[in-house]
């Protein structure tokens, strides 16, 4: 039985991979124009809805949003959630229909056919360099300037250590907030690592739950109470992967 599931978990994670080219070679001609210029970003962001999507059902995923507060049409937000998944992308772009510009970790950049889009549409980001965080910053406030949203997510990547249910939170996102003075939309994915961690022999199909909070105002506040920000914006998402993790026990007893 296990050699079965070992199996169908290789043929699976390479599924997921051809899931995320077709579309991809599909819209070939109209994505390469979207991203010519900046001004045809709203485009690219409508077609990688529709490669989000094909991909998520393609692997067998459907998802339930409870949403507590909607975005509003032509306004900028900072759009930030837990991270534990790559589909953690995917769903995001399929539950937010403002378009918004994400900042990621530069290493995507190798993935085939995906990393060529990626590198052009998205904030890339080096860790490891204090070049490339300002950088980054003066970027997404471009983007943000332009009437664009920016997703981060805020922990500054996907923990090695699977148990952790939700590491520290870094402070540029809220700071950028601040510095426009948008809203902060916290979102929950609660079962992203479940369905497609970074584990290779690892996920299944199935549902995926998330929740969209309440905004976070952001008028009037300073660089003074950025850390307070993020403690808030963490300490929310935090107490919802929790309500989550106790659904789970509650429906297994």
């Amino acid at each position: 039985m296990k050699g079965i599931k070992i199996i169908f978990w290789i043929f699976w994670r390479i599924w997921f991979y051809i899931l995320m080219a077709i579309p991809i070679l599909i819209m070939l001609p109209f994505l390469v124009a979207s991203i010519i210029t900046e001004s045809g970003y709203p485009y690219f962001f409508k077609m990688a809805r529709i490669w989000a999507k094909f991909i998520l059902f393609g692997m067998g995923f459907y998802y339930k949003i409870e949403r507590l507060q909607k975005l509003e049409k032509g306004k900028s937000y900072m759009i930030v959630a837990n991270h534990t998944s790559m589909t953690d992308i995917m769903l995001m772009l399929a539950v937010v229909r403002n378009p918004f510009v994400f900042v990621g970790k530069k290493e995507l950049v190798k993935i085939p056919l995906f990393g060529f889009f990626y590198k052009r549409t998205c904030i890339l980001v080096d860790r490891n360099s204090s070049k490339s965080k300002n950088e980054v910053f003066k970027r997404a406030q471009d983007r943000l300037n332009q009437g664009l949203s920016i997703c981060i997510f805020p922990e500054g990547g996907v923990p090695d250590d699977e148990t952790i249910l939700l590491d520290e939170f870094k402070d540029g996102a809220f700071r950028l907030a601040i510095d426009h003075q948008i809203p902060i939309v916290p979102i929950v994915f609660a079962d992203n690592k479940e369905r497609f961690s970074y584990t290779f022999l690892s996920g299944s199909p199935g549902k995926m739950r998330g929740k969209i909070f309440p905004f976070i105002e952001t008028k009037g506040l300073t660089s003074e109470n950025r850390k307070d920000l993020r403690d808030q914006t963490r300490q929310l998402i935090y107490k919802g992967l929790l309500e989550f993790k106790k659904k789970n026990q509650t429906n297994n007893i």
